[in-house]
């Protein structure tokens, strides 16, 4: 397992994805997810365009959605770093 660096980043990358997909589905209304947004510091535009496309959790989850639920957020709240 040591020496597949690669796939725990791989894996590291696609759990991180999917934890802001979950959020996003969490929040399910566009006004919810522009409010989550706006309150954890994303701009009046990122909040904006994630929110436009609401129903779209996993494909969102991947964009601009990263300036806000970075890697330093999830580290923030305990979740273990796989690479």
């Amino acid at each position: 397992l040591a020496q597949t660096p690669k796939v725990w980043r791989t894996l590291d990358k696609w759990l991180r994805h999917r934890l802001r997909a979950i959020q996003l589905w969490h929040w399910k209304r566009p006004r919810t997810i522009y409010r989550g947004l706006k309150a954890m510091g994303a701009s009046e535009d990122v909040a904006k365009q994630v929110a436009g496309n609401c129903h779209r959790w996993w494909r969102n989850s991947n964009g601009v959605i990263k300036i806000v639920l970075t890697i330093a957020y999830f580290n923030g709240l305990g979740v273990p770093r796989l690479s």
